[in-house]
């Protein structure tokens, strides 16, 4: 783990924005609307409080946990089924570390390394969203969709409850209506990527898989035949690889080993 990867803008500016929308939304939306001592106030405040707290617990695991990192004894089992099922393009050494890596691997030019089951190199954590810290990445999603949509119906509760008084004073109307478009606009940005992500676990893909399989699906239409993804082994098995196979756990976003080792896993001919 490196404390180190938290001082990086983008990492801060995200910090910085989910302690602006936890203080607007508890001081400013919820207060107003209902007061924060009543028990509706209590109440969604705890609720609120309970999404961010998740938020920054999520976010702190993906900016610290090393996404995986391909053992330096690895060596490949030409027997294994992910290795012979392979796409052709993919090949058994990297070019630039010269060492062999697993299936689903890739070399970051960020991280300059190679990283397990790589998705994305993410800006926003400062670090790659891989094997080992990707469920984390999918729960940073989840809770921060969530809070945003919540958020915005607390703004809209509020201003509906006080449009009166906001009228006569522009100040603060301009504030509540820029806050209106804001939280709009996060909520837009986080609900799609949350739809992405859920769209790639329920296909067993990663970002980087999702393109690549664009090319061989051509080729396959091409050819007269269909195309399934070789790691895509039934929606089930799909989510419980990455969430786990505990579905109370589902939503904690602690790192869950899944069955398949991280150097191999299950392909469709093997389902």
């Amino acid at each position: 783990m490196s404390c180190r990867r938290f001082l990086s803008i983008p990492v801060l500016s995200v910090i910085l924005v989910m302690g602006f929308v936890y203080y607007v939304t508890l001081f400013v939306f919820i207060d107003d609307w209902v007061g924060l001592q009543s028990s509706a106030g209590k109440l969604n405040a705890f609720l609120f409080s309970f999404l961010a707290s998740h938020c920054l617990f999520s976010l702190s695991i993906c900016v610290l946990v090393d996404p995986g990192r391909v053992p330096a004894t690895y060596a490949p089992d030409v027997e294994d089924s992910s290795w012979s099922n392979c796409n052709a393009t993919e090949t058994r050494k990297c070019d630039k570390c010269f060492a062999y890596k697993p299936p689903r691997t890739h070399h970051c030019r960020v991280c300059r390394r190679c990283v397990l089951k790589m998705d994305h190199h993410c800006l926003w954590i400062n670090n790659c969203v891989g094997y080992a810290n990707y469920k984390a990445f999918f729960i940073l999603v989840f809770y921060a969709t969530v809070a945003s949509i919540y958020s915005t119906v607390l703004l809209v509760c509020c201003a509906f409850k006080n449009g009166d008084s906001y009228a006569g004073n522009v100040p603060l109307k301009t504030f509540i209506v820029s806050c209106g478009i804001f939280m709009v606009g996060l909520s837009i940005t986080l609900g799609t990527l949350l739809c992405w992500h859920i769209y790639l676990i329920a296909h067993n893909m990663t970002t980087i898989e999702h393109y690549d399989s664009k090319r061989a699906s051509w080729l396959a239409r091409k050819s007269g035949q269909s195309y399934r993804h070789q790691f895509d082994v039934g929606v089930y098995k799909n989510i419980t690889s990455v969430l786990g196979h505990n579905m109370i756990k589902w939503f904690c976003p602690t790192f869950t080993r899944n069955p398949e080792d991280a150097l191999s896993f299950s392909t469709s001919r093997d389902s």
